[in-house]
């Protein structure tokens, strides 16, 4: 049926007829509809902070969120590279510099098959506020390609992050835009990355984070989202007059942040009873202790295999595939205390956080960006679950990467004991964020102090820094 200019005026009119804000996600989601977790990031960010919105005029004198949701710049590049075989591939890299109003843009790479423009302006978006609640001059931004670096060898991984960087050299740099590892972008990739970075350049510098300790890393680095999100819990906890001494705890992903999330936990006398990967997750009633976390890291980090292998060495394990169950992942259906998401984006469901609230979970600390859906976060807000998101108790990460920019600025290392002080008082910091602006009487509704707190942070240097 074709639609008449009467009908489309209606339409207009009727979208003009909506509050501002509201009008706004409309306008985002006629034009950006193909990206749906993209679009999912701005609407959860646009419902915690509508009402400290309208009460600022001045936001919306100067279109603040409409230009907060646009990038400063995106670019899309081909990188071609060379496999083993001798066969010419082709990936597609992205690079999503969205707001640098409080300082040069951060924001990691994510090298995986899934990632397209749609996912990395999810992630840049996110990283805008996730940067801000840090307290460091840092702007959001984020990257990465299409590229499975998974079965690759390291010549294959080599060449590729060398082409990838010919063309992102020309975009970053250590007071413009510093970009660190992500999901499938760990040491060995960044190492890469900087060694063609600095061949280009001519010139050693803190263009990117994550790197080798001994050419300019900094210490605790790889730990520090994981050991985040647990800091971040231990606060949430203290509301309670609690500890995690005792609590029997779920926690999704196996790779780094996993890994370190669960090493935390355990040092701080909590029983991590799961791991997973995309296939599928273990359950170990015994609770795993270092020496089976030392495994889980080789399997992943060395042998790059898959956690159903844990069960193979520790019989007294229950494995279960996650492709059985489409609508709903059993792991979340464990009787927990808490519960750490650090696996990927939207792995928890409203049937999940149905399941979670059912068998016992009140506290979960989002080691992963975004891993729940708007149907999950509102199922626990209306059972008053304390619920951090990512860009509040996974900012553990980026933090040690703006730290590792600091020591890079005066040529020094900070022992381990510095950073991980400095680590755990950025995260007490952006708790206190969190509850300034999110208590509604005795619960505090994190996602919405996280939200405000950091948007007015970014929207105040916005407004003094004019139209730009």
């Amino acid at each position: 049926m074709l639609t008449t200019n009467s009908t489309l005026l209606t339409e207009e009119k009727h979208k003009k007829e909506q509050e501002p804000i509201d009008f706004l996600l409309t306008k985002i989601t006629d034009r950006d509809h193909k990206q749906l977790e993209f679009i999912q990031a701005v609407e959860e960010v646009f419902t915690d902070i509508k009402d400290f919105y309208y009460k600022n005029t001045e936001y919306q004198k100067a279109k603040i969120l409409d230009r907060i949701v646009e990038p400063e710049r995106v670019i899309i590049f081909r990188v071609p590279w060379v496999d083993d075989q001798g066969e010419v591939q082709v990936n597609r890299g992205f690079r999503v510099q969205f707001n640098s109003a409080i300082g040069p843009v951060k924001g990691g790479l994510r090298f995986h098959p899934s990632v397209n423009l749609g996912i990395i302006k999810f992630l840049g978006f996110e990283q805008i506020f996730k940067n801000a609640l840090t307290g460091l001059q840092i702007g959001g931004g984020k990257g990465g390609a299409d590229f499975d670096p998974k079965g690759k060898s390291d010549g294959e991984v080599m060449r590729f992050c060398q082409s990838f960087m010919t063309e992102l050299f020309r975009h970053i740099g250590p007071n413009t835009d510093v970009p660190a590892g992500d999901i499938g972008v760990g040491s060995r990739e960044i190492g890469f990355l900087f060694g063609q970075y600095k061949r280009i350049m001519n010139e050693f510098n803190g263009a990117l984070t994550g790197k080798g300790i001994n050419w300019g890393g900094s210490l605790i680095r790889p730990e520090a989202t994981g050991y985040g999100s647990v800091y971040f819990a231990i606060e949430m906890l203290k509301i309670r007059d609690e500890t995690i001494e005792g609590k029997t705890c779920i926690v999704s992903g196996s790779g780094n942040v996993a890994q370190y999330t669960v090493e935390k936990i355990i040092e701080f006398g909590g029983k991590v009873v799961t791991l997973s990967d995309s296939n599928g997750f273990i359950y170990d009633p015994n609770g795993i202790d270092h020496e089976k976390l030392e495994f889980v890291k080789w399997i992943k980090n060395t042998a790059r295999g898959r956690i159903s292998e844990y069960k193979e060495k520790y019989h007294d394990v229950e494995y279960t595939d996650t492709y059985l169950t489409p609508d709903y992942n059993p792991l979340w259906d464990i009787k927990a205390d808490l519960a750490f998401p650090s696996a990927t984006q939207n792995e928890i469901n409203g049937k999940d956080a149905e399941n979670m609230c059912k068998r016992g979970i009140y506290l979960i600390s989002e080691g992963a960006n975004m891993p729940c859906s708007m149907e999950a976060i509102k199922i626990f807000k209306e059972n008053k679950i304390l619920h951090a998101p990512g860009k509040a108790a996974n900012a553990g990460g980026v933090a040690v990467s703006g730290l590792e920019m600091s020591q890079n600025s005066i040529r020094l290392n900070w022992t381990h004991e510095e950073v991980d002080h400095r680590l755990q008082q950025i995260m007490k910091n952006i708790h206190a964020k969190c509850l300034q602006y999110g208590l509604e009487g005795s619960y505090c509704n994190y996602f919405k102090g996280a939200n405000i707190s950091s948007f007015k942070k970014v929207a105040d240097a916005m407004l003094e820094q004019g139209v730009v």
